[in-house]
């Protein structure tokens, strides 16, 4: 049950941030080839985070991976 709640988390933070780094591209006015490597890299940052609580909420709960 915990791991389908932090699944539609997980997506609905992703889907947060990429309209948030959209829109801060956007009204910046980063050109085009600068916003897909900035996307991308917010996109890793924040998948890296999604894992690496998702670890420690497994840890702390005391379940095997």
């Amino acid at each position: 049950m915990i791991i389908i709640a932090f699944i539609i988390f997980a997506v609905i933070s992703l889907f947060a941030f990429n309209g948030m780094s959209v829109a801060l591209c956007n009204r910046r006015e980063i050109p085009e080839d600068h916003q897909k490597r900035f996307i991308r890299t917010i996109n890793l940052l924040i998948t890296i985070l999604l894992l690496s609580s998702y670890f420690e909420l497994l840890i702390r709960l005391g379940k095997p991976l």
